[in-house]
């Protein structure tokens, strides 16, 4: 099969927006999306999503690292058989997009969870189904049918539980597990904290433990009754960890998961070199969006020194601040091999269900594919560190938290 062209995304915006007169229902234009969300979400679904620690100042160090990488394009390079095809973990992909964990998705539409697994199997991305969803395990698994998924693992106190939430991963196809470790506990949220919402509580984002039997068991054990939301709630939100786990507990995670396991959440090249040690196949540098951290480095920043320390002997993913093509070039550009994408998917679907989420991921493809060949890189192996400048900018008067 030739590689995909994703480029026809474009020519047909292009020509039903002609020969039609049909325009997209989504702005192309990221830096558009999140203000035409927000004229369609409550404040407290909005504020949930765009929402940051502190002042957001770790929000802003995402684009700012972003902005003083400049790409240096090449011309006269032939793109015959473009393609950015990836291999990871021995896995053939069409494109180094990954559509990344996030939770609550419910809170945003109605298609929720299972309405965006179903579009990125239909565009053969990826998609990562947080522990934190609104949608359980084989919902999403049968939404998704024959395509590619991945499950983000919040670890839980009871260990029978935990071994439960393996197990139904497992038997449903989810092929890689993505622990985050930078989520113990929750960052200092003003927004959230503001309007005291924690949609936990409310029963949204719960619906992995809900539907969990080890967990209903232990809960009925205990007095409790699934037909109180609000009780069901407190009992699930209180299995999740309040406390960092060791580096040796990963070993438990090795034993119980057979396939590759990605540690989420490195920033510090002393950690990614522990990660190493634990045997996982790979880690993914993060900042969980600027939601944890207040004042902690922009993702992009850290990414080139654990890519030198580790990036030959596991595969280093990135995530944090990703808007457009040209940020998921850059980031392929300091060594990742793949480029996990959230915020941008998720005001797609707050304004357009599912097909919304989807015109979102066409788009960012569309750019990247786009950008790589106007830039002389054929493939992504072409993308590397001469391809690139870094310049110093302050920042001002950009708009693209």
């Amino acid at each position: 099969m030739p590689p995909v062209n994703f480029g026809s995304y474009q020519t047909k915006i292009y020509y039903e927006g002609t020969a039609l007169n049909k325009l997209p229902a989504i702005t192309t234009n990221p830096t558009l999306l999140e203000q035409h969300a927000r004229k369609v979400l409550s404040s407290r679904a909005y504020s949930y999503v765009a929402g940051g620690a502190g002042e957001k100042s770790t929000m802003e160090a995402n684009r700012l690292a972003f902005r003083q990488w400049k790409l240096v394009p090449r011309v006269m390079r032939p793109m015959d058989d473009q393609c950015i095809s990836v291999n990871l973990f021995g896995q053939e992909y069409k494109t180094p997009l990954i559509v990344g964990p996030v939770g609550v998705q419910a809170l945003f539409h109605n298609d929720k969870e299972t309405g965006v697994a179903q579009v990125c199997a239909e565009l053969e991305v990826p998609y990562t189904l947080s522990t934190a969803s609104s949608s359980s395990i084989e919902d999403v698994a049968a939404a998704n049918q024959a395509g590619h998924r991945w499950f983000q693992l919040y670890w839980v106190h009871d260990e029978e539980i935990l071994l439960s939430l393996l197990k139904r991963a497992k038997e449903n196809g989810f092929t890689v597990l993505v622990v985050s470790l930078d989520t113990w506990t929750l960052g200092w949220r003003p927004t959230d904290l503001d309007q005291g919402y924690f949609p936990f509580y409310t029963g949204i984002g719960n619906e992995v433990g809900f539907t969990d039997p080890v967990f209903r068991a232990k809960h009925e054990k205990n007095g409790g009754n699934m037909e109180d939301i609000i009780g069901a709630a407190k009992a699930w939100v209180a299995e999740l960890d309040d406390r960092p786990h060791t580096w040796e507990q990963v070993d438990f995670l090795r034993k119980h998961w057979e396939g590759p396991i990605v540690l989420k959440g490195i920033q510090h090249v002393d950690d990614a070199r522990r990660a190493l040690e634990t045997g996982c196949e790979g880690l993914v540098v993060s900042n969980h969006g600027g939601r944890q951290v207040d004042g902690a480095i922009g993702s992009l920043d850290a990414l080139p020194d654990i890519v030198d320390a580790v990036g030959d002997k596991m595969t280093v993913m990135f995530d944090s601040g990703v808007r457009t093509g040209a940020d998921a070039i850059k980031a392929l550009c300091l060594g990742a091999k793949a480029v996990l994408v959230g915020r941008p998917v998720i005001y797609g679907l707050a304004l357009g269900g599912k097909e919304g989420a989807k015109s979102v991921v066409e788009s960012l493809l569309a750019d990247l594919w786009q950008g790589m060949g106007l830039a002389g890189m054929r493939t992504v192996a072409d993308c590397n560190r001469d391809c690139m400048r870094r310049i110093n900018y302050s920042g001002e008067g950009t708009n693209m938290l």
